[in-house]
């Protein structure tokens, strides 16, 4: 063997080892994702829980976040405005089935500008699907909340169904409602 077939292989060996280590940082970033938000979905099940059943008040978030940061100084995501998000969560999803499925599969983020930006429940399960499918980031999600991507898939006026056969109507229909937004 070369010096070159060496370098040749060497090379492919490491990109190799670069992309499964890459793949795998995404797969745990994923995984812990996912725990954490199914996380605060519990936090928040158990404080809604807590105060519709023992009548607790608002004030109980305050104690529970300056404890919890008392006892976790080093975790992020536990001040009272977290807090708040957690129940609403938990109040806007009350099926755990659900968070699994899809709200637990976007960053935790990416939740809080759904409940903040989108009050329809099918109106945010499809923004939810949008994001899975298309890896948007919460910069691209908001974009596409404000402009209101949701009313406007499928609405585009055509003589499609008029003018061509079935199978191209189908087509030229569905490529009409794809998410590119044609305002320019």
């Amino acid at each position: 063997m070369t010096d070159i077939e060496n370098t040749k292989t060497y090379i492919e060996f490491l990109n190799s080892l670069k992309q499964e280590i890459q793949q795998a940082r995404l797969k745990a970033h994923l995984a812990v994702n996912k725990e954490l938000t199914l996380l605060y979905w519990r936090i928040g099940k158990e404080i809604l829980e807590r105060q519709q059943k023992l009548g607790w008040g608002s004030k109980v978030i305050e104690h529970l976040s300056s404890d919890l940061l008392h006892e976790f100084p080093e975790m992020k995501g536990l001040g009272v405005r977290n807090l708040k998000y957690m129940r609403g969560f938990a109040e806007t999803y009350s099926d755990m089935e659900f968070v699994q499925r899809l709200a637990a599969q976007i960053p935790w983020f990416h939740n809080v500008v759904l409940m903040d930006k989108v009050k329809n429940h099918e109106e945010r399960i499809w923004y939810i699907q949008k994001t899975i499918e298309n890896g948007w980031s919460r910069n691209i999600l908001g974009m596409q909340i404000e402009s209101k991507l949701y009313e406007r898939q499928g609405k585009a006026l055509t003589n499609f169904k008029d003018t061509l056969p079935s199978p191209t109507s189908d087509l030229a229909q569905q490529l009409f409602k794809n998410e590119y937004n044609f305002e320019f």
